[in-house]
């Protein structure tokens, strides 16, 4: 076992019973998958460790036949604080002053984002306290976000001399362009609501509701056809990137190939007979 894959614990017990130094990860009988931040005390910070293992256990969950969708949700006060400045800091010290740390650590983490994407499961965060800098940018990453009422975004790079420019990337494409500056060029923090106002979070919650109604979305997420939602989500990252004469071809070919499965044929018959699909995934 990788010492990425050692850092998470998968279990199929409740989250009290489950310890590990990174993550912890849930596997839940309705077919959610509960990922877990774990390093509370250093603000669940993405570090190379936290990176990998967050790598290596999305891609598990994501080729689980068992796993229907995914959510992401952080121990204590912080749901992350983005990169681990202590890491960042140590690197400086070395011959290059941390260039080639920098570089690996960014790439690290732009592979991590982008896989959220290309994970074929819906991933849903769940988001309590302060989610600030490459921890914002998860937010962002992830397909939907629910936020607890007291929850605060912040992206303060430019307020320390260090632009979040990686974070404005998932920013930026979920975000309009407006509201995504107002946060990298002002640094502030900006609280739920008017994160959801800004197109951030999908839902605020009361506080400490954020994780229930999380799990709620993703069961009624995982009660649909995993190969309907698979070429949707694929669909949907591919064409947003188009112009839209090309994205209507290439969600018109998606649509077609959807129409195609068995699950599509299925969901039809059933709708005409008043009565539950039967999914078979395919």
């Amino acid at each position: 076992m990788s010492q990425a894959a050692q850092a998470a614990t998968t279990a199929q017990t409740t989250p009290a019973t489950l310890a590990a130094p990174l993550l912890r990860v849930e596997r839940r009988a309705d077919g959610v998958a509960l990922v877990t931040l774990a390093r509370p005390r250093a603000r669940n910070a993405l570090s190379i460790a936290m990176l990998d293992a967050l790598t290596e256990t999305f891609a598990d969950l994501g080729a689980d036949h068992g796993v229907r969708a995914i959510v992401l949700a952080g121990e204590g006060p912080v749901f992350s604080s983005g990169h681990d400045l202590k890491e960042i800091t140590a690197a400086r010290a070395n011959a290059d002053r941390g260039a080639a740390f920098f570089e690996d650590t960014l790439a690290r983490c732009a592979r991590f984002m982008q896989s959220l994407l290309t994970n074929p499961k819906a991933i849903i965060a769940a988001v309590e306290g302060v989610a600030t800098a490459a921890g914002c940018q998860l937010v962002a990453s992830c397909d939907l976000a629910v936020a607890g009422d007291k929850a605060r975004f912040c992206t303060p790079g430019v307020n320390i001399g260090l632009f979040c420019s990686t974070p404005m990337v998932a920013l930026s494409r979920n975000l309009s362009r407006k509201h995504a500056m107002e946060m990298l060029l002002l640094g502030d923090m900006v609280d739920a609501l008017e994160a959801h106002r800004f197109g951030l979070v999908n839902r605020v919650v009361a506080e400490g509701a954020a994780l229930e109604t999380a799990l709620a979305m993703a069961a009624q997420i995982a009660s649909k056809s995993t190969h309907t939602v698979r070429i949707g989500k694929r669909a949907f990252y591919e064409q947003v990137e188009m112009p839209v004469r090309e994205a209507y071809l290439h969600a018109g070919r998606a649509m077609a190939e959807n129409l195609m499965a068995r699950d599509a044929e299925e969901g039809v018959s059933a709708l005409l007979a008043k009565r539950a699909p039967e999914w078979r995934d395919c």
